[in-house]
């Protein structure tokens, strides 16, 4: 099916590789299915595009390339909704927000999108009670260096 997306254009996807939200994504309810498409060369960096909206497009990343200790626990409510038997079966990403200066954007570790791989699944989970926020810096000051 062809789909139109923010960053990609008009291009085609397959139905089989569309993840179901179907609580939708807090602040965007009524976007239920969405596409992980490739944003950067190196896979680091994919794109969570709605099917139905173009301008509905986050960028994610697996928080493990930036942030070794995250660290949290699924509730049990999440877990059946999103139908997990292993942790073999989930995908995980964080949202981005970029910003025009690279060192200044930041990550939203106090709210993973959790997605079940075998049934194409997936939910926005918010933390609570933990330390995590919304605004976390991805990159260092001292890795980033302009010549």
């Amino acid at each position: 099916m062809k789909i139109y997306t923010k960053y990609h254009g008009e291009i085609e996807i397959e139905e089989k590789n569309i993840v179901h939200f179907p609580q939708g994504i807090p602040g965007f309810i009524e976007d239920k299915e969405f596409v992980l498409l490739p944003f950067s060369e190196d896979g680091i960096f994919k794109i969570l595009q709605s099917i139905k909206e173009t301008q509905i497009a986050f960028v994610v990343t697996n928080p493990f390339a930036f942030f070794k200790e995250y660290d949290f626990v699924l509730d049990d409510q999440t877990i059946q909704v999103l139908e997990l038997t292993s942790e073999q079966d989930v995908d995980l990403y964080i949202i981005l927000t970029l910003n025009e200066k690279i060192e200044k954007t930041t990550a939203n570790l106090q709210a993973p999108v959790v997605i079940n791989k075998k049934i194409n699944r997936g939910k926005q989970v918010v933390l609570t009670n933990s330390n995590y926020t919304t605004k976390h810096f991805v990159f260092s000051h001292h890795t980033m260096e302009v010549n």
